[in-house]
């Protein structure tokens, strides 16, 4: 009976959280079932005080061994997933020692010799009830977390460029649009648009082999991608602007559109001989976590902490931007230590970017695995949108100063 009792109670518990507040339909269906599982257990204590004592209730020894059996298959699988994914020692103390103390209720029921009518049909429910069960606590803690999610796109439009009335600048439109045609919604944690000048001479005879190959190997080691010219000497760009083209931390629904236009300005006397253009947006899943709002934590220059990693990557300006986050489902929550997500948008004279980190407080130093960045890509629905490089040629409006 004790072990009975102190199963409904985090059961229950659990259950009714996760009906009221899981982010996901299969989430609330967890939790219906949390409940219901919670109810038989409490039936199940209720029947052994019966089926020890007074015996009034002939199926009460039925009653007993179905609770124990129900609160066994709970309890295996809260410590499945407290081990799986849980921090909390105490917890797993907790489902480690219900599942071991409902094992031995099970026996400890069954060496009674309960009376089962229609065996068949009972021991039928009890595995079509078990099945469901385990599969939908498959679906919600196996399948999903792995399954290959979509994602909202971007389409950048450069429009033809615009002299200034002095003739001694002039400004490329840069339209931008965000859709989201699946079927679930995204935070943007960070949205970045750059801008690079990039200088492209071009040789008075054909270019050797050999300067093909070196082409090749510096492309393989950038970011920046120019195909082989036999004419055109490709340089490293040059950042001439960026900026964040959607506000840090808001959202898109499913099937919603964003639009913004920006220019970018530049004096007619530019060096550079063409412009290539980026837009990059980084989600996370609506459905798989919930989010504060993203705040300024700090910024590079004047003492703001960037990982150490990121330092040893590249020298660039960072502001960083920081919140809390939610697990999409109660188990996780009380389980799990609480995680923060960092963004960090970065520029300098080599380029501009974003990246964010899920971790715990305190653990910003630490780089992920491989292994741990495609597990936090999974749970938490990350995804990366992007377009670029869209090249646009100034020698049309150059030749015009």
């Amino acid at each position: 009976m004790l072990v009975l009792l102190l199963t409904a109670l985090p059961l229950g518990w659990l259950g009714i959280e996760d009906v009221g507040e899981a982010l996901t339909y299969m989430g609330r269906v967890t939790g219906v079932i949390l409940v219901l599982l919670s109810i038989t257990a409490l039936l199940g204590a209720a029947a052994v005080v019966d089926h020890w004592s007074r015996n009034r209730f002939p199926y009460s020894g039925m009653v007993a061994l179905i609770g124990t059996v129900a609160a066994l298959a709970a309890n295996a699988m809260l410590l499945f997933a407290t081990l799986s994914d849980g921090d909390s020692t105490a917890y797993r103390v907790l489902w480690a020692f219900l599942t071991a103390g409902s094992a031995w209720a099970v026996f400890a029921v069954w060496r009674t010799a309960v009376v089962i009518p229609a065996p068949k049909r009972v021991a039928a429910a009890v595995i079509v009830s078990s099945f469901l069960a385990l599969a939908n606590f498959g679906y919600q803690y196996l399948y999903q977390p792995y399954q290959r999610g979509a994602k909202p796109l971007i389409d950048m439009t450069v429009g033809k460029p615009l002299l200034s009335p002095d003739r001694k600048a002039f400004a490329v439109p840069v339209d931008i649009r965000l859709e989201n045609h699946s079927d679930v919604g995204f935070y943007l944690l960070a949205a970045e648009f750059h801008a690079m000048g990039e200088k492209v001479p071009l040789s008075a005879r054909d270019r050797l082999r050999a300067q093909w190959r070196a082409d090749a190997e510096q492309w393989s080691k950038s970011t920046e991608q120019h195909p082989l010219s036999r004419r055109e000497i490709h340089q490293r760009g040059e950042l001439v602007a960026a900026q964040p083209w959607v506000p840090v931390g808001t959202w898109i629904e499913a099937g919603d559109a964003f639009y913004t236009k920006t220019v970018v300005e530049l004096p007619i006397s530019t060096p550079y001989d063409q412009l290539a253009f980026y837009a990059t947006a980084d989600f996370a899943r609506k459905d798989r976590l919930g989010l504060e709002q993203l705040a300024p934590e700090g910024y590079s220059w004047s003492g703001g902490k960037t990982p150490r990693w990121m330092k040893e990557k590249q020298d660039l300006d960072t502001v960083i931007y920081r919140a809390r986050v939610h697990e999409n489902n109660a188990i996780a929550a009380h389980t799990m230590d609480p995680r923060y997500v960092t963004v960090y948008w970065q520029f300098g004279p080599d380029g501009a970017g974003v990246s964010e980190t899920i971790l715990r407080n305190g653990e910003e130093d630490r780089k992920l695995t491989g292994t741990e960045s495609s597990a936090l890509v999974a749970r938490y629905g990350l995804v990366t949108a992007s377009t670029g490089p869209i090249e646009w040629p100034l020698w049309d409006v150059k030749s015009k100063r």
